[in-house]
């Protein structure tokens, strides 16, 4: 453990930080998963919608620097062709 009152500090908020970012993580990969079982059950209409959540959950964690900007983009560019096949 550390001795250093700075350090203290630091282990605490980058503990909040981690547990932050695993939660929008883990908002990210469930939009995912609605639009990827959507798009296996051929619902275009259900795909889209939640394709339109998922950008938005992605741009969010993109914009909070969970994701740099390149991973986003290429994360909602796979989820649009494979909704895109659909239609």
């Amino acid at each position: 453990m550390a001795n250093i009152k700075s350090a203290k500090k630091r282990i605490l908020v980058t503990r909040t930080k981690a547990e932050r970012n695993k939660a929008i993580r883990s908002k990210v990969k469930t939009a995912i998963k609605k639009v990827d079982a959507a798009i296996e059950a051929k619902d275009a209409e259900a795909a889209a919608i939640a394709l339109k959540n998922a950008i938005s959950v992605i741009d969010k964690a993109q914009s909070k620097g969970v994701f740099h900007k390149n991973t986003a983009a290429r994360k909602i560019s796979r989820l649009a062709i494979a909704v895109n096949k659909l239609a």
